[in-house]
């Protein structure tokens, strides 16, 4: 059971409990985490968790493309972007776009990714070739001037280039969770659970 209770699932087709796909190669899930949440920081120390985030993403192989503060049904939520290489492929990448709302002892999650299929690089080789290389890649927004490993940072994937490239995985991503994102409604028992403090400190020894 999820306290997700609702969200448009307009183009999408059933698979399995909590899992739907759509045409275009889109599968959307929702979640349910009986547990402390997994973020690095409570969502009112927002530049400490969107840093935590990035360097936990890029430690995996993968990089953050954004963590944005919001709303689920009004319940405090961050929502991120990830790309990370694509398993057991030689190249491409999958595009992964969520809200997680964190609760004291529990979370939900929506979820939307897509993957590269057999043509790979286009939109980077594009944007790369219109900006130059100099420009093109750069720090990581959330770094303080560096970088955090796995997958590198660069333009080709900000929102502004989404309108040249209507069916890349990532377009697809972006602009399904933003159709989504005012559809969503909690279970109101979850709705009113304590709010996420933080993460359970590591266990004193000695």
């Amino acid at each position: 059971m999820t306290p997700i209770t609702g969200l448009d699932l307009t183009g999408f087709t059933w698979r399995e409990p909590g899992v739907w796909t759509d045409a275009a190669g889109l599968v959307l899930s929702v979640h349910f985490f009986p547990l402390v949440p997994d973020l690095p920081a409570p969502l009112n120390e927002f530049e400490h968790l969107r840093t935590g985030l990035a360097a936990g993403v890029g430690r995996a192989g993968g990089g953050l493309i954004e963590a944005v503060p919001g709303t689920l049904h009004g319940v405090p939520a961050v929502r991120q972007l990830v790309k990370v290489p694509r398993p057991g492929a030689p190249r491409g990448q999958v595009f992964l776009g969520s809200w997680t709302v964190p609760k004291a002892g529990c979370s939900a999650a929506v979820k939307v990714q897509a993957a590269e299929g057999a043509m790979t690089g286009v939109r980077e080789a594009t944007v790369m070739a219109q900006m130059g290389p100099e420009a093109y890649f750069r720090p990581h927004p959330y770094s303080a001037g560096g970088q955090f490993g796995g997958l590198p940072c660069h333009a080709a994937d900000d929102e502004q280039w989404d309108a040249l490239f209507p069916d890349h995985p990532l377009t697809l991503v972006r602009a399904a969770l933003h159709r989504i994102t005012p559809t969503v409604a909690l279970d109101e028992r979850f709705r009113q659970l304590p709010p996420f403090a933080g993460p359970v400190p590591p266990a004193q020894h000695g």
